[in-house]
């Protein structure tokens, strides 16, 4: 007879084998897997517990623990980018007993996208795992005690926060799926695999995938979620194109987009037929496949990358404006100063000797202009975010150019005399020993002008990164000629020549008041440094400072006994002394370091009742609010943002004006490196600060202001 003719009716078991039965179900070795599941923490919302895939442990084999939420209909909880709204669960495991051990890096399951309105957000709904590995350590056959806490937020019409801590224990043995563990299979089988394709991300937010297996026929649509918030507008639509192997995303830039080398996330492919496939991508920069487009709440790059001769002949001619312009500059007003009375003193002097000279100075304003450039290209092409000024956000930077002022100072003071060196400063002539003293002039200058942005400098560099290496060496290049074209013109002109005054014993007397402008930005510089790195700081350029002065004393001592056929193994002394002194300054520098005084405790704190510290999920939340916001991108060392905020923001009129339109005043301080506030520039098309945009209520865009501001220009932009 077949097995399968007729029904099994089981006969019932006696009485006494059921107990039996029961503890050998709950032996160790038993045939069955064992439940591997803590207590549930229960609420209307969900149900939470902690979860194995193995129902024993050994030490030294791997195990897998889990959060595992069973969310009501209508209920959902988070990704490790919460999207515009929400926030990350989080997972803390340790163990403890017959073994050792913590994990609370969550491997992560591809999310689903939940729009709600206007809002993009990435999670889970239903039964929801959130593994984790441990690997055990140790040697005992105790049971190993899993002690986790856990933290989560639940949302649906109401968003509500929770929490948990778990304990479960599991015997030693040789490690058996649990029953939880298919919940881990699905789990693994959810996570994004490493993508076969290459991934390349441009300027204007095209994501690019090359590879086999790219065709219309196989993708029927895709869409990118990145790991970091603000990396791109997550609710704005991902237009699809696939051709000759390569699909390409346009995705839309958010204020993080540069934030970080490469845009980390995770792509969802779906074919035809419905399913979906996740790959975990790292897009590399790569070329603008398209014209650079807006991110959200920006506005359109000021000076986009230049098309055809007519782009770069109007990138270089704002870079030479802005170069031009900076001769006007406070922070370059002393050096230039001091170049025109050396040209006073050759006011009599042959055309060509004084146009060697001016050539010399110019060669190293444009060489200066040129080697900052170069940096700048070289650490943006390594993946680093450096802009316009990145030299003055190192602390050691800041103290060498105050020390380096400050022994101009005591140079034009008569402490000692330069001669044909570093800056023949003010000199008696242009010689052909005198060269090379022109020319570091050249470069002093240019060092402290960084700080003061000229109108047309800030769109001319943005513009000049995001162009080809050699277009951006000529707007630096373009700079450095503005820089220098008045002197040029001073020097060859031999009709305006003939105006400069005639030389006198006036121009010693200016020759050392010109020292006291110099030693105001010594002070200057000292502010800064304090933001940056704090008093400690500030003792290291005192120390340093004293240090400058005695070499400066003791070279003084040695030129004096020179002159009066003094002793030479006193003058040798007295040099190497100088030199000892000043390698000790220098041997201080590399301790310095710059912290975050500045950003936390130093512009912000010192602007108006109720600023608040640039933030771009701040900035979000309160443009979704219809909030006006004012944002003021700054630095201690940038002296034209300084006078603009006295000038301009502090103002009576303005200040009144912010108070009655409940204008929220944001200040990002970019007096040391921010990635943050270097993604927020270069997103707006800039490369240094100053920078500031008003977003009124329901301004997609943002009204960008001028970078040298008057209060009407700021009670205009607010009025729209």
């Amino acid at each position: 007879m077949s097995a399968f003719a007729a029904p099994c009716h089981p006969r019932p078991l006696p009485s006494w084998l059921v107990p039996m039965l029961v503890v050998l179900s709950l032996a160790p070795g038993g045939t069955h897997a064992l439940a591997a599941e803590s207590a549930a923490q229960t609420s209307e919302r969900d149900i939470a517990t902690l979860v194995t895939d193995t129902d024993h442990y050994r030490p030294g084999t791997k195990l897998h623990v889990g959060l595992r939420l069973r969310l009501k209909p209508g209920w959902h909880t988070y990704w490790i980018n919460p999207g515009d709204a929400g926030e990350a669960p989080t997972l803390s495991v340790q163990a403890s007993g017959g073994a050792s051990g913590a994990s609370g890096t969550i491997a992560w399951p591809a999310p689903e996208r939940l729009r709600d309105g206007p809002l993009m957000s990435y999670g889970y709904t239903g039964d929801v795992l959130l593994p984790a590995e441990l690997q055990p350590s140790g040697t005992g056959d105790a049971p190993m005690v899993l002690k986790a806490t856990a933290e989560w937020l639940v949302c649906a019409a109401v968003c509500v926060p929770e929490q948990g801590q778990f304990t479960l224990t599991l015997p030693a043995g040789d490690p058996a799926p649990s029953a939880e563990a298919p919940l881990f299979a699905r789990a693994a089988q959810a996570r994004p695999m490493e993508s076969p394709f290459a991934a390349t991300i441009a300027p204007d937010g095209t994501l690019s995938l090359t590879g086999a297996g790219l065709t219309p026929a196989a993708v029927r649509e895709a869409w990118f979620m990145p790991l970091t918030t603000g990396a791109i507008d997550q609710d704005a639509d991902q237009p699809m194109k696939i051709a000759d192997g390569t699909l390409t995303l346009a995705l839309k830039p958010g204020d993080a987009f540069h934030a970080a080398p490469t845009l980390d996330g995770v792509l969802v492919l779906k074919d035809p037929a419905g399913e979906t496939r996740a790959l975990s991508i790292a897009a590399r920069p790569g070329p603008a496949m398209a014209a650079p487009a807006a991110p959200a709440g920006a506005p359109a790059m000021a000076l986009p990358v230049p098309e055809g001769a007519a782009g770069g002949l109007r990138m270089l001619l704002l870079a030479f404006a802005g170069g031009l312009i900076l001769n006007l500059m406070p922070c370059v007003f002393p050096v230039l100063m001091m170049k025109a009375m050396a040209l006073t003193r050759l006011a009599g002097a042959h055309t060509m000797a004084r146009l060697a000279g001016a050539g010399a100075y110019a060669a190293g304003v444009v060489g200066a202009f040129m080697v900052l450039g170069g940096i700048m290209l070289t650490l943006r092409a390594a993946g680093a975010v450096a802009g316009w000024g990145f030299q003055f956000q190192s602390a050691a930077f800041v103290a060498a150019v105050c020390w380096l002022l400050f022994a101009v100072a005591l140079n034009l003071l008569g402490v000692f005399g330069m001669g044909n060196g570093i800056a023949a400063l003010g000199g008696a002539g242009v010689t052909r020993g005198g060269y090379l003293g022109d020319a570091m002039t050249g470069v002093l200058a240019v060092l402290v002008a960084t700080p003061c942005t000229a109108p047309f400098m800030g769109a001319a560099i943005a513009g000049a990164l995001t162009a080809p290496a050699w277009v951006a060496m000529a707007v630096f290049i373009a700079m450095g000629a503005g820089l220098a074209a008045p002197y040029l013109v001073l020097a060859g002109v031999p009709a305006l020549a003939r105006y400069l005054p005639r030389p006198g014993a006036w121009m010693d007397i200016l020759r050392q008041g010109l020292a006291f402008p110099i030693l105001a930005t010594c002070v200057w510089l000292m502010w800064v440094l304090a933001l940056q790195a704090g008093a400690t700081a500030i003792a290291v350029l005192g120390a340093g400072l004293v240090l400058v002065g005695l070499a400066a004393w003791l070279t003084g001592l040695a030129q004096g006994m020179a002159m009066r056929d003094g002793p030479a193994r006193q003058i040798r002394l007295c040099r190497a002394l100088a030199l000892v002194a000043l390698a000790v300054a220098m041997a201080m520098l590399p301790g310095l370091r710059a912290g975050r005084a500045g950003a936390d405790a130093g512009l912000v704190a010192s602007g108006p009742a109720g600023t608040e510290a640039f933030s771009p999920t701040r900035l979000a939340a309160l443009r979704a609010q219809g909030r006006p916001v004012f944002v003021d991108m700054t630095a201690a060392w940038c002296i034209s943002c300084l006078v603009n905020e006295r000038v301009a923001l502090s103002s009576a009129p303005v200040q009144a004006a912010f108070r009655d339109r409940h204008v929220v005043y944001m200040k990002g301080d970019w007096t040391n490196r921010d990635a943050t506030i270097s993604a927020f520039l270069e997103a707006h098309g800039r490369a240094g600060v100053p920078f500031y945009v008003y977003y009124a209520p329901g301004d997609a865009q943002g009204h960008v202001l001028p970078q040298i501001l008057t209060s009407g220009l700021v009670l205009d932009a607010l009025k729209g």
